[in-house]
């Protein structure tokens, strides 16, 4: 197959290096793509929002599967435009994305199909978000409606707190339109785990769970960020836990979408809670997530080409994700500033010597190449990754290979898989 995958972080390029080791895969394109997919891919120059351009790319480089990474061309329509033009494309169409484009909608799917979730309100302004936080009490949780890029979550603890994120969605309007409406949910109490599985239309099979962190400091204290680290499995999720996610979420909820006219084809992320009362759904999202992807995929054993395009054609074959025992950990190196300003520009050295380590491989996001030299262009610059023989060598490896990157300003958490280790 000749292979297209869309985007730039360190998620597609972790499914660039995947998609590479696939038997079936002869052509790889990303699109944009970044400088470490290219000692892998054939990088074209293309902007993700004109979804035509992209259908006429994959028409002249005789793609036969795009891969869609990042969430927002979904939520714009690019399956529906390339099953107009007969192209395959792996990724649910417009309508299925709705699960994450609209945080009020997959709210109120939940409710309609019996999903276990968090209580929520709708609200559009802030005295109706003021009204509802004091009804839920604190801590509390407000919830961007559209998509924000990882960022519309805001967990607040005080009065004070609830007034600054009151600012930021309704004042400043930080999210743009996605915050048009807001979610203000109860704060759940518990271990949070991803649960990600892919979908024929009707069939699924599960990807090894993950564990991410999402606040910028350790301890899980500071704003939430796309991710800062994840490691693969989640121990938190027995296989008790696991036949009761399948069973009163994952199944429900393709089910649902079935019979809601969305069928959904792709990758089905249902980001959890593990509350004392079981799993609640956290949010739902319509890709891989970032960076659980960075550990799972580095524990695959088998064809992801073969397993994306099988899914796309609505025939997924059972027992096709295949997963070694090592587990794998991921550190997230971001630029100084992140998450509210990240400055950019910054030389990266060490990277080389880094991957020249045993089992450990650096997926990139937020880099670019000026001549000779690798420079920082993002907030989440590189994703460390490492497997390990049990998740204790795993993190080390992560760790210490980290240590060999350098950058003005860059900053990680140094906890990652800290609590999971606790617990064990």
């Amino acid at each position: 197959m000749r292979v297209l995958v869309l985007g730039s972080g360190a998620r597609e390029h972790a499914m660039v290096w995947a998609l590479a080791q696939s038997p079936s895969v002869e052509t790889l394109y990303a699109a944009p793509g970044n400088p470490g997919m290219a000692a892998s891919a054939t990088l074209l120059d293309l902007g993700l929002s004109d979804l035509e351009a992209v259908a006429d790319a994959a028409t002249e480089h005789g793609v036969d599967l795009t891969v869609v990474g990042p969430e927002a061309p979904l939520a714009d329509g690019i399956g529906d435009v390339f099953a107009s033009r007969g192209l395959r494309v792996f990724g649910p169409v417009a309508a299925a994305a709705e699960l994450e484009a609209s945080k009020v909608f997959a709210k109120e799917f939940c409710l309609r199909h019996g999903i276990p979730t968090a209580a929520a309100e709708t609200v559009a302004t802030a005295d109706e978000a003021r009204r509802a936080a004091e009804g839920f009490g604190y801590p509390v949780v407000l919830k961007a409606d559209g998509l924000a890029a990882g960022k519309g979550v805001l967990i607040v603890t005080s009065p004070a707190e609830l007034e600054e994120a009151l600012d930021e969605l309704f004042v400043a309007r930080r999210f743009g339109s996605a915050s048009d409406r807001v979610l203000v949910e109860e704060c759940l109490v518990g271990t949070e785990v991803s649960f990600m599985v892919i979908s024929d239309g009707a069939r699924w099979e599960a990807f090894a769970t993950s564990h991410d962190y999402k606040r910028v400091g350790d301890g899980d204290t500071g704003p939430n960020t796309g991710g800062m680290g994840s490691h693969s499995p989640a121990f938190a999720l027995s296989d008790e836990l696991r036949r009761e996610v399948v069973a009163t979420v994952i199944e429900p909820t393709i089910a649902g979408m079935a019979a809601e006219g969305r069928e959904y084809r792709g990758i089905l992320y249902a980001g959890l809670m593990l509350t004392a009362d079981g799993p609640r759904v956290l949010e739902f999202n319509c890709r891989l997530g970032d960076p659980e992807t960075q550990s799972v995929l580095r524990r695959l054993d088998g064809d992801l080409a073969e397993i994306f395009s099988d899914a796309a054609d609505g025939h997924l074959t059972p027992g096709a994700m295949r997963w070694i025992d090592e587990p794998a950990a991921c550190v997230v190196l971001a630029a100084e500033g992140y998450p509210e300003s990240p400055r950019v520009g910054d030389e990266i050295t060490g990277v080389d010597r880094a991957e020249s380590r045993p089992g450990v491989t650096v997926f990139h996001a937020g880099t670019r190449v000026d001549g000779s030299s690798l420079l920082t262009s993002g907030g989440r610059v590189l994703s460390v990754t490492a497997i390990g023989d049990d998740l204790v060598d795993a993190v080390q490896r992560a760790y210490e290979a980290a240590g060999d990157i350098v950058f003005a300003g860059a900053h990680r958490r140094s906890d990652i898989g800290a609590d999971t280790l606790k617990q064990r």
